[in-house]
Parts: structure tokens; C-alpha cells; sequence
């Protein structure tokens, strides 16, 4: 029995019942795709369901303001998948609300790369493109004992070719679905379950004990540490202050409080004394000291920021502040997001 049959005969037996998958409208797969990159399902499918319920077409989402997509997705992470989603949007909306029909067409989308070109191309038109995602690599690399790293210009190509000589060009959609499950549901990360897979009689790690180290990947870059002292403005009308993040750079164009970047974290005298120096408090009257209400470790890709929150009590109104109710309804990053429900939960 070939690889593609065997794959999708486990498949019609284990399958999840997932909501994109009875339909083959490109806009909902697209969407669905974008929110499973670097998450899992358990945890996207309510945001899928949000972003459904509130856009249920691809032109009621390229109109939303950006704000509007971007506290859809807080909480998810990764918000430059919110931000490309909601410029792709706006590209479909330029073509009438029409997706492009095929691979290379759909790759000119922002934010779609060669694997969501391929998933949507294959499950919405059928067309004979692989998908080679986390799960895929891991399947093959197992199976077929391939060592090459999979983040190498080497190992991408390796794998694609692969991928590409397994694939059942006659039905590509099942056969994509198919082994994308299987690794999530079947091949995992951590505890296979060799002895009763459909390959275990083939495969190379299996027979060699090397379940552990297979796929291999480069190791990343060194982790960068940084110190963001948050300083939260309580007004005497119970007011704050938000600041928009740049539309660049982790976290573009979400909001948070004015913070102090050190190269540690502060004590309150050090703290007091870079306060000094931050313009927008020129002229303000202190209630009292600044008292530390909250610290976090948040770690990020290649970044681990250590957050240190102030509370700054003032005897005045602060310009451009905002009322702690209506900060809720601002779209947040996750250290922000814990803060506020935490410290400000009797507002919500």
C-alpha cells in the first residue's frame, strides 16, 4: 500500500469535525489557516469563530478599522498575522471580493507564504500543490529518517521535493488534510504513538529509536533580555494613559502604557529619578510615590522582556488620558492585557 493511501485511510477513521473543513470556500480556509499558524487548534477555534461572526465576507473585513481586527485577535499573539490578514483582506476586496484561484497567484497576498498558498489551493481548487508545514516535516523526517535540518535552505528544499513525490495529485486536498492531522494528532512532538502507526513498519526513526531526535532544527539566535518599566497613570477621575506602539516592530500598533526602557530591572529611587526625564509628566502633581503593583516575564521568539508595572497617582488630569473603562476596549498586547484584568478586574 502506498504512503498517500495509507495516510488517508487513517485520516477518514481519526479526522477532527473542524468547521473549515465541510466547505471549500477559499476565504474561510484562508482564514482559518492564518489563525492555526504557530497555534493550536483548541486554542484558534473561538477566534475563528469570532472573526466569522463579525466579518462573515472578505469585504466586511478589509472595510473594519485596523483597531477593530486587532482586538479580535488579542490574545492570540503574533499580530502580524492580524495585520497581514487584514491588508490581504483589503487586496481581495480590490479584486471584487474574489480570491486568486491558484498557487502562485495566491502568494502575491500579504502574508501568504508558500504554505497557506498551498492549503488554500489545494482544499478550495484542488489543486496538486503539498503543504509543508511543522506537522509535515515531522512526519517525513520520521518516516524517511531525514536528518537535514528543516529551517536550511537545504532541508526546505529536500522536504518540498518529498512532498511533492508523495502527493496524491488526483485528490491533493485529502491527502494534505490528511498528513497535517496525522502529525498533530498522531506523529506528535513528544509521546508518538508508534506502535499502533500506520507506518510503523517503514519508518526509520521508529526502527532506529530516534523518534527524539527527529526533525532537527538550527538553533535560533540568542535570546535578547529587555527591561520595560510600565508606568500606570491613576487620575483623580480614574483616568490613564495609553500610548499606540509604532506600526513596526513587536506588537505594531497596539497599546500600551508609556514605559521606561533600562538595561535592568529598577529599583523605586532609581525608578523616581528616570521620571525626571519623561516630559509628558512635566508639570503633573504626584498624589504620592510611585508604588510597584505587578511584574511579569514575557518570553517572546528571540526576545524575553522583563516588565515592571508603577502605579502613578496624580492630584491632576493628564491629557490625552482615557477612562480605565474605556481602555478595555482598546486592543492590547498580552502583558498589558493581564495587568488590566488583574489590577482594574472591577471596571470589565
Amino acid at each position: 500500500m502506498n504512503f498517500s493511501k495509507r495516510l488517508q485511510e487513517w485520516y477518514f477513521v481519526n479526522k477532527r469535525d473542524l468547521p473549515w473543513r465541510s466547505i471549500q470556500d477559499p476565504y474561510f480556509i484562508w482564514l482559518s489557516e492564518v489563525i492555526l499558524q504557530q497555534t493550536r487548534v483548541e486554542q484558534g477555534m473561538p477566534y475563528y469563530y469570532a472573526f466569522t461572526k463579525a466579518f462573515p465576507t472578505v469585504q466586511e473585513l478589509a472595510a473594519a478599522p485596523q483597531e477593530q481586527v486587532l482586538k479580535l485577535w488579542q490574545g492570540l499573539g503574533y499580530y502580524s498575522r492580524a495585520r497581514n490578514l487584514h491588508t490581504a483582506a483589503q487586496q481581495v476586496g480590490a479584486m471584487g471580493g474574489n480570491f486568486p484561484k491558484t498557487y502562485k497567484e495566491l502568494l502575491s497576498l500579504k502574508g501568504v507564504g508558500d504554505y497557506t498558498a498551498a492549503a488554500i489551493a489545494s482544499f478550495s481548487y484542488n489543486e496538486a500543490v503539498p503543504v509543508v508545514d511543522g506537522n509535515v516535516y515531522r512526519v517525513l523526517s520520521r518516516i524517511y529518517g531525514i536528518a537535514t535540518p528543516i529551517n536550511s535552505t537545504a532541508g526546505i528544499k529536500e522536504f518540498k521535493a518529498l512532498a511533492v513525490q508523495l502527493l496524491d495529485i488526483s485528490n491533493p486536498g485529502t491527502h494534505n488534510q490528511a498528513i497535517m492531522e496525522f502529525g498533530a494528532l498522531h506523529c506528535k512532538p513528544a509521546n508518538p504513538f508508534c506502535e499502533t502507526c500506520p507506518f510503523n513498519d517503514q519508518c526509520v526513526a521508529h526502527a532506529q529509536n530516534r523518534t527524539t531526535e527527529l526533525p532537527v532544527k538550527l538553533k535560533s539566535k540568542p535570546v535578547t533580555h529587555l527591561y520595560h518599566h510600565y508606568l500606570v497613570v491613576r487620575t483623580p477621575l480614574d483616568n490613564t494613559l495609553l500610548v499606540k506602539r509604532p506600526q513596526q516592530g513587536i506588537w505594531a500598533g497596539l497599546y500600551e502604557f508609556p514605559y521606561i526602557e533600562a538595561s535592568k530591572t529598577l529599583e523605586c529611587q532609581e525608578l523616581q529619578e528616570q521620571l525626571k526625564s519623561q516630559e509628558w509628566l512635566s508639570g503633573v502633581r504626584f498624589r504620592e510615590s510611585v508604588t510597584l503593583q505587578h511584574t511579569a516575564v514575557h518570553k517572546l521568539s528571540h526576545r524575553t522582556i522583563h516588565a515592571t508595572f508603577w502605579e502613578i497617582n496624580t492630584l491632576d488630569e493628564v491629557n490625552d488620558s482615557v477612562h480605565i473603562k474605556d481602555a478595555f476596549e482598546k486592543p492590547v498586547h498580552v502583558l498589558m492585557d493581564r495587568y488590566m484584568k488583574s489590577q482594574w478586574n472591577a471596571y470589565l
